[in-house]
């Protein structure tokens, strides 16, 4: 029995070597689509100085986000149909582009319409990454990457801001875009060389139109009416009704194509299985707090602690820190047991807790505290962020690995838009109510938008009452997040404990909640990378 043993472990080491490199080449087009918006974010106020059009600024953003958000699912579902790699190298052009004629932009509006191109590529990175990590490596073993993955967000969240703010400086904010080309001439040679996924036969499928118009205008009305809800618009005003009737019709509408479809751009069946619709639902409310995590603590930490703006990517370093850890280790731990189901529980539990921890600050919360509510925060969201797409993957046959894959991610989007949303909203109403009550209404119209120069300026009074009603906004913001974060811990004290792919031998049987069989291999275990 020793001996073939000995002999199967030949070819064992050379694959792992090559599923490596692909995987090194599938995290730096992940950096690239990361970093992105953290660059060009740092830059945005000499963009401006440079092009004018300050009243379109919001657009620059808008744009690339409704145009990622609607692409997802279409990118997950043409890899389905026609092949990982070559939709996935289409997505990375696409995006390099779009950003090299955001770089050569002459105006706000031409601006605006090639970020949307960028957009558009983005929208296949991120889906393409973890579609084909599906396809590369049973669930088992994915969760050796999660903590690489992790250390890729960190990276991009601390190193965007001060690589951006380096770029605009020494560059010029053109380089803010150009500096992809290099990152994505890498990606591409990589997976080009390195990525041999099983030739796929051509879908004669018709591809659903319908629904993906669908599905797109209702994605596109629900980001709008998050991104302009009590800010371009009042949350009553006629144009967000309308956004919001045209959303639900669209979706509703969107929901009965899909019944009929022959080859559905995103199968309803896949939300019949119980551990893809919590997952989603998990991620759903991940984004929600993450996302409005990552906006107002770095406001706080100016406005309330005075740190410097300058090296804003710091400040959330022991979430970011507490995050990447965590999720390593979870992803060693569910390698080496092929359990799961406590991490989403645990990682719930530590979110809600977090969030309510920071509820508590105020004016005289000192730095240190502040970065230990952090970082239960952000071990929460480390037992989260990369558990929750596993599970969902593990879901599904490998067939629909895409669409899940989309799906996850465009939750999660959709999460991240409606956090910001309400608690941008909730923040900005008790600034702004706080700062009337204590006589400094009139300090400026945004009150709730004030920079640390400008804060410097105020009287000690105003200044006083500012530093108290941004420390209130923080408050009522992180209550409202950790109210909702308890949702997820509900939806995941639900989720059934399957065995991950790469667990059972080969032959196992249909799980009875539609999961695929747990020994059927991945796309790439038949076959050396």
């Amino acid at each position: 029995m020793a001996e073939p043993k000995k002999a199967a472990a030949g070819p064992a080491e050379p694959r792992t070597r090559s599923v490596r490199v692909v995987v090194l080449a599938l995290m730096i087009t992940m950096l690239l689509a990361m970093l992105d918006n953290l660059i060009v974010g740092t830059a945005m106020p000499t963009i401006v100085g440079d092009l004018g059009g300050l009243e379109h600024l919001s657009w620059v953003v808008t744009s690339y986000t409704l145009a990622t958000a609607a692409s997802t699912p279409i990118w997950g579902k043409l890899g389905d149909l026609y092949g990982r790699k070559g939709i996935f190298l289409t997505s990375i052009v696409v995006f390099l582009v779009g950003s090299v004629l955001s770089g050569m932009a002459q105006d706000m509006g031409q601006l605006i319409g090639f970020r949307a191109v960028q957009g558009l590529g983005a929208g296949g990175l991120m889906v393409g990454v973890m579609a084909i990590l599906g396809d590369l490596v049973p669930p088992r073993e994915r969760g050796k990457y999660q903590g690489m993955m992790a250390g890729v967000m960190a990276f991009a969240m601390i190193g965007g801001p001060l690589v951006g703010g380096a770029i605009t400086d020494h560059l010029g904010w053109r380089w803010s875009f150009y500096i992809n080309l290099p990152l994505g001439a890498i990606a591409l040679a990589m997976v080009t060389t390195v990525l041999h996924l099983p030739r796929k036969e051509r879908s004669e499928a018709k591809i659903d139109y319908l629904g993906a118009a669908l599905l797109t205008v209702g994605i596109t009305a629900i980001v709008l009416v998050t991104t302009w809800g009590g800010s371009e618009y009042a949350w009553d005003s006629a144009v967000i009704m309308e956004l919001i009737a045209l959303g639900v019709a669209s979706l509703v509408g969107f929901v009965f194509v899909e019944t009929k479809a022959a080859e559905p751009i995103m199968p309803l069946h896949i939300f019949r299985n119980r551990n893809f619709s919590l997952m989603s639902v998990v991620g759903f409310m991940a984004g929600f707090v993450m996302f409005g995590a990552v906006l107002f603590l770095p406001l706080y930490q100016q406005t309330v602690q005075g740190a410097s703006a300058t090296n804003s990517g710091l400040l959330l370093l022991p979430m970011l820190l507490a995050m990447m850890i965590v999720s390593l280790v979870a992803g060693r731990v569910t390698t080496s047991t092929g359990k799961y189901k406590i991490f989403p529980i645990l990682g719930s539990i530590l979110m809600v807790a977090g969030l309510f921890l920071l509820a508590t600050m105020d004016t005289g919360t000192t730095r240190f505290t502040s970065g230990v509510y952090m970082a239960v925060l952000g071990a929460g969201m480390g037992f989260l962020m990369q558990i929750t797409m596993l599970v969902a993957q593990n879901s599904v046959e490998l067939k629909d690995m895409g669409v899940a894959s989309s799906a996850t991610t465009l939750f999660r989007t959709l999460g991240s838009s409606f956090g910001v949303a309400i608690m941008g909203a909730l923040f900005t109403g008790r600034v702004q109510d706080e700062m009337a009550a204590r006589g400094g209404g009139g300090a400026t119209e945004k009150s709730a938008q004030l920079d640390a120069s400008s804060l410097a300026k105020l009287p000690d009074a105003v200044r006083g009452a500012y530093e108290y009603a941004v420390a209130s906004g923080t408050h009522i913001a992180f209550l409202v997040g950790g109210s909702v974060a308890v949702v997820a811990l509900v939806a995941a004290l639900f989720v059934k404990e399957v065995p991950l792919r790469g667990t059972a031998k080969p032959g196992a049987s249909e799980d009875g909640d539609g999961t695929a069989p747990a020994g059927r291999p991945s796309a790439m275990e038949s076959q050396a990378v």
